[in-house]
């Protein structure tokens, strides 16, 4: 009997997230979807959906692959129990309780394709970059588990006093977690925020949120970004420097950092993620212009 690949293991979520695996194994088994299940019986999407950051409820979804893994057609989408795709920006709370995040993973750490939701996609599957017609990766790998945060954006109209005047980049809020599990493309994990950076690219913001998983052993010893230093030395630094610098070997000039170039604590980091879930949520009710973005 052939062995099946499992895109993700139970170990990189953690046996808190009661996890299922739902799977069939066959001669002529080819993998591409694996369930996340989690023991309630909330749907993910309802015909309402709360525009704050109050959804409580654990998502049950899929992941589903389409197209082969570095190729322009390669999409990951998210469905839910009823096999109906779902979008991983919108339909998955930003909010699990207890000070903790939902974070989706783009770019699993020690990698170099740039992996991103396509906001501009229906359903916003997972795709690799492109940038004149072909895939984009990083010159070097990436340390950490990178992603987003759902049902956030960095509105472009808005500019933002505190990080000198620099208008939002019209994404969601980005995630550095830096725990020592390697996740995996669509992984769905738990995490709390302990400080953020206010990058400037090309002068538009873009705030990376560093946080880790709760499930990582050191998750008890850190709640704030001093925390972070004491625990992780030289990670903040070395977040700080990766995202300056990684796009120089393309010619390009360093990336810049508001705040004192300097990280911010965490009651700064949920101001962050408060603000632009604020700004999400008029973005979905048509109070803010979508341009490109879909909203579904």
């Amino acid at each position: 009997m052939a062995a099946t690949r499992i895109m993700v293991s139970a170990s990189n979520i953690g046996t808190s997230s009661s996890l299922l695996f739902k799977t069939a194994v066959s001669p002529s088994f080819k993998p591409q979807c694996l369930s996340f299940c989690f023991n309630n019986n909330t749907r993910l999407v309802s015909k309402k959906r709360a525009f704050t950051c109050s959804a409580l409820y654990k998502p049950e979804i899929q992941i589903k692959e389409e197209g082969q893994p570095e190729t322009l057609d390669y999409r990951v989408f998210f469905v839910d129990n009823s096999g109906k795709k779902v979008s991983p920006w919108h339909d998955i709370p930003l909010h699990v309780g207890d000070g903790a995040f939902n974070f989706i993973v783009e770019i699993p750490k020690e990698s170099s394709a740039k992996m991103e939701v396509a906001t501009d996609e229906i359903f916003t599957p997972i795709k690799q970059d492109t940038k004149k017609g072909k895939l984009r990766y990083y010159p070097y790998n990436i340390n950490w588990n990178y992603g987003l945060l759902p049902q956030t954006w960095e509105d472009p109209s808005l500019a933002n006093p505190e990080v000198d005047g620099a208008f939002g980049d019209n994404d969601p809020v980005d995630v550095v977690e830096i725990g020592e599990s390697r996740g995996n493309v669509g992984q769905l994990v738990k995490v709390k925020p302990l400080g953020c950076l206010a990058m400037i690219d090309e002068g538009e913001l873009d705030w990376k949120i560093v946080a880790i998983s709760l499930d990582d052993p050191k998750a008890s010893l850190v709640n704030d970004v001093d925390d972070v230093e004491k625990h992780f030395p030289g990670t903040l630094t070395a977040i700080r420097d990766w995202f300056r610098d990684y796009k120089i070997p393309d010619g390009k000039p360093a990336n810049k950092f508001g705040l004192g170039n300097k990280a911010a604590n965490k009651d700064y980091a949920l101001k962050v993620i408060t603000e632009t879930n604020e700004s999400w949520a008029k973005l979905v009710k048509r109070s803010t212009p979508a341009g490109e973005l879909s909203l579904v």
